[in-house]
């Protein structure tokens, strides 16, 4: 069962990496077609460049917070070997949850809609800690 749990880790270590490549993508576009300065990146305190170029950024950010405690949570589990099934499906859900997250703010960015998937998903994650707690102690 080592894999099933770590299968949603290494989902969201690729969800990670495609959002962090559309950052750069964005952000070289968008200086090479002059739609944001290169000075500010250098910065940051310049003139900032359309909110639509950061927003793979601010959904990279995004994905470097919360989802640490993801991390160390599966790290636990499989070192004290206290999950089952349904710890693995509530981490498929977390990380869908983050994949949602990251679609809508890299897209229409409604912040209603960004904001439920991310409090689902940090609900989802309270119950995987809770359970993990309750089976290690």
């Amino acid at each position: 069962m080592t894999h099933a749990l770590l299968a949603p880790v290494v989902a969201l270590v690729g969800l990670t990496g495609l959002v962090w490549l559309a950052m750069v993508t964005v952000r070289y576009i968008a200086v090479t077609k002059r739609l944001a300065a290169a000075r500010y990146y250098r910065s940051y305190d310049t003139q900032p460049p359309p909110e639509w170029i950061e927003r793979p950024a601010r959904a990279f950010g995004n994905l470097l917070e919360v989802p640490v405690l993801f991390y160390l949570v599966a790290l636990l589990m499989l070192f004290t070997s206290t999950f089952d099934r349904t710890q693995i499906v509530l981490s498929w859900v977390f990380v869908g949850f983050r994949v949602l997250q990251a679609l809508i703010h890299i897209s229409v960015n409604r912040v209603p809609w960004r904001f439920s998937a991310y409090v689902s998903g940090c609900i989802v994650l309270i119950i995987v800690w809770v359970r993990f707690a309750i089976s290690a102690a």
